[in-house]
């Protein structure tokens, strides 16, 4: 009696980490939506001058960004069954890669900027921004991983070479940054 009990508790323990293909389908689209937020405000940030409200709004927006990614990665990674079916794969791997170019592009943009976060003369907003690009890499690069990991044998070139990519691209905006 006493081990089933204890049997009955791990299971309920692990099923509430558990999570579903869907659940990892709206992780990624809640991505998507604060992926959005964060290039709107970068790209409100002109490359001449602007204003701290506007650099401020960048960091408020990749707190959410960041959050939604580290969500994802926990989904991808707790995802069950494990592989996914090749279906929903599929569709995870399409919504990913339809990130993909609004990522880069934010990326770039960000960069482009970097001289304006310095020329406020507050150390503390490069190293803010730079931080913030730290932490989105790192939630985006364990989503990828999670997702390596929950894929099926198909798809896990095209995750592999999207989290290559990603790395790649993260690590020349984060380079932008002393």
């Amino acid at each position: 009696m006493r081990f089933s009990s204890v049997f009955v508790l791990a299971s309920l323990v692990v099923s509430s980490f558990a999570s579903t293909a869907a659940d990892v389908k709206a992780a990624i689209a809640i991505i998507d939506a604060n992926l959005n937020g964060l290039a709107n405000a970068v790209s409100t940030l002109p490359l001449v001058g602007g204003t701290l409200s506007q650099v401020l709004a960048i960091h408020t927006n990749a707190g959410p960004l960041i959050a939604a990614s580290n969500k994802g990665a926990a989904d991808a990674v707790n995802v069950s069954p494990k592989p996914l079916s090749v279906v929903d794969g599929r569709v995870i791997l399409d919504s990913v890669q339809a990130l993909e170019s609004n990522i880069y592009h934010t990326l770039d943009d960000i960069a482009d900027r970097s001289n304006i976060f310095s020329g406020f003369h507050v150390p503390a907003i490069p190293a803010l921004i730079k931080q913030d690009l730290v932490n989105w890499n790192t939630a985006t690069l364990a989503l990828g991983a999670g997702l390596i990991g929950s894929v099926p044998a198909d798809l896990l070139g095209n995750v592999t070479a999207f989290t290559t990519r990603t790395a790649a691209n993260f690590g020349a905006a984060i380079a932008a940054f002393p």
